[in-house]
């Protein structure tokens, strides 16, 4: 049960990638692609958390040295943005 519901989420945010590919192209900046598709995530009625801190657990020390997860989906799915020229 529980892989088809993880499948359903990742068709869904797979479909979501492809619309924005589609529709803006290679090569703009990755934050323009966040933005476009966080906003198709949530369109379709996902939830999106943009930009979410990430600490690092070194030997049972919380380190906060800066990561951010571009997109978080459902809680569960992490989405890390690259984009190229072509």
């Amino acid at each position: 049960m529980t892989e088809l519901i993880e499948k359903e989420l990742t068709d869904k945010i797979l479909n979501c990638a492809f619309k924005v590919h589609t529709n803006l192209g290679p090569g703009l900046l990755e934050k323009t692609y966040e933005e476009c598709f966080a906003y198709e995530l949530q369109k379709i009625g996902l939830l999106v958390e943009k930009q979410k801190e990430l600490p690092l657990i070194y030997c049972e020390v919380k380190l906060e040295v800066g990561y951010r997860i571009d997109l978080l989906v459902e809680k569960r799915v992490i989405i890390e943005i690259k984009s190229v020229r072509h």
